[in-house]
């Protein structure tokens, strides 16, 4: 059902005008309808019992609400696919590509998300970047105006049709028809660089994996999985890490939820990546946020778990908390070292966490439970990506509150 507003006006003729749908040349799909009327009086000036009311305006807005928009950055291969599947788990059903479109689409459907990829606003393809000697990461290589326009048209309930780049043969596609869902994640390269974009967001996250993990899990992967050399795999690191430090890692600033993900500090000289030291640094003031805190809020706290309650081979789980700066702003900090070898435990962890906005007792250990096989599952990546989800529940369901709320007590006044 649509949310409509009503306002009195005296200054409105009589008239009802309807739009067709027309499409812009920024792709947005426009359908407005406005109602309006004038009053009648039927006795003389000053009658009240005789007068009608004032002409009265009815706007209606695309959908039950305006849709919240979740900003998430990372480089490439950090983990933002995982993030995204344990996130639209949270809000329930299975994020899959959208049914009749492009095989090659890498947006993302859910039940009430929508995950685009920012990749889609590459305004140069492969062999334009190519040509001209720019990455990806180049914001010369992007239409900051086209994303800007296009996020902000379905927040406010307008469909678009979205370019798509096809990561198989690095070209842009035909656009495919993106209708606002309740919340739309945009993931990416660039969510928070461009200003405009940045002040659409109701939420931000940014996954930051410092280089000794992100150089052992490109190993991992590309190695064991995709046949790459390891000095192939070294080149291609060298060459992105100019342009991923001019113009991706600077955007952590921004963000409201920065996950963290270090090398373990419980093993000496540790060089593998397989344990590791994982901080979720929460901004404090963010509205609708409340940071996830251990034991007693503000305090400064470092917790090694009882081990017989919570199963843990050697090098064993530390955790830490207390407040903070990051960039100059207040954080709270929580970290867990280590890794969990049965997630049934959770629970006793969780037990002594506050803030991480469940629906009941255990809710963090049955989502982890539900995704065992996920990466970052025994650690603090999946167990901080899966509180991250929890909060931006809470923080939908504010946000919507609170806007039903508003006509509500306009009425009332």
């Amino acid at each position: 059902m649509a949310v409509c507003s009503a306002y009195t006006t005296q200054s409105l003729n009589s008239t009802c005008s309807i739009s067709t749908p027309a499409k812009t040349h920024l792709g947005f799909h426009q359908k407005q309808v406005v109602f309006y009327r004038r009053s009648s009086k039927r006795g003389g000036s000053g009658s009240g019992s005789g007068s009608s009311s004032g002409p009265c305006v009815i706007t209606c807005s695309a959908g039950d609400s305006q849709t919240v928009v979740i900003g998430l950055a990372a480089d490439s291969g950090c983990g933002k696919s995982t993030f995204m599947r344990r996130l639209t788990s949270v809000f329930g059903g299975a994020a899959e590509p959208p049914k009749g479109g492009n095989p090659d689409s890498n947006t993302l459907i859910s039940d009430m998300t929508t995950v685009i990829c920012l990749d889609d606003y590459h305004s140069l393809d492969r062999t334009g970047r190519k040509e001209k000697g720019v990455t990806a990461l180049d914001p010369r290589a992007n239409d900051f105006d086209l994303m800007y326009e296009q996020v902000k048209a379905i927040k406010s309930g307008v469909a678009v049709d979205k370019p798509i780049y096809n990561h198989v043969t690095g070209l842009l596609d035909p656009p495919e028809l993106i209708k606002p869902p309740k919340i739309l994640v945009i993931e990416g390269l660039h969510p928070m660089f461009d200003e405009r974009v940045r002040d659409l967001l109701d939420f931000s996250i940014y996954l930051d994996i410092s280089n000794e993990v992100k150089f052992a899990w490109k190993i991992q992967r590309d190695m064991a999985e995709r046949g790459h050399s390891l000095e192939s795999i070294k080149a291609s690191i060298e060459a992105r890490k100019p342009d991923f430090d001019a113009y991706i890692d600077p955007q952590k600033k921004y963000a409201d939820a920065v996950i963290e993900v270090l090398p373990t500090e419980l093993i000496p000289d540790d060089n593998e990546g397989k344990v590791l030291r994982v901080r979720l640094i929460m901004k404090e003031g963010v509205k609708h946020f409340s940071p996830v805190y251990l034991f007693d809020e503000g305090s400064t706290i470092s917790w090694i778990p009882c081990g017989r309650k919570l199963t843990c081979s050697y090098p064993g789980i530390k955790f830490h908390y207390g407040p903070d700066t990051y960039f100059g702003n207040e954080v709270s900090i929580l970290e867990m070292d280590g890794q969990f070898d049965r997630l049934d435990e959770l629970i006793y962890v969780e037990s002594h966490l506050s803030n991480i906005s469940t629906k009941f007792y255990g809710e963090v250990t049955q989502q982890m439970l539900k995704h065992a096989d996920f990466p970052g599952s025994n650690n603090g990546t999946g167990l901080f990506q899966t509180i991250v989800g929890l909060k931006i529940r809470d923080l939908y369901e504010q946000i919507t509150s609170s806007k039903t709320a508003a006509p509500l007590e306009a009425t009332k006044a």
